[in-house]
């Protein structure tokens, strides 16, 4: 793991950090200004969401590691578990 990553997760404890993860869905959506980015990765249930200024490139199919934080959001009434990226990398 890198030094910054090291870093990160010592300051922020609530921080998780997940490696070589095969993104099995990646959607783009406009949200105002900016991209909102779902990925499903496989073997998970749930959703990892992180925002972006400009669009992405699709990392469907590839292998990624992931800094993520444990989150709920309420969708039509409904409290849904969701994981905040703070950290994508392209593995």
């Amino acid at each position: 793991m890198a030094d910054d990553v090291k870093k990160l997760l010592k300051k922020h404890q609530q921080l998780i950090q997940s490696d070589l993860k095969k993104v099995s869905s990646h959607v783009q959506r406009e949200e105002g200004d900016w991209y909102l980015n779902t990925l499903m990765l496989e073997g998970y249930d749930v959703p990892f969401k992180y925002k972006r200024a400009k669009l992405y490139k699709s990392l469907q199919g590839q292998t990624v590691n992931l800094t993520y934080y444990k989150d709920i959001e309420v969708v039509a009434g409904f409290e849904m578990e969701v994981m905040r990226v703070v950290r994508v990398k392209v593995s």
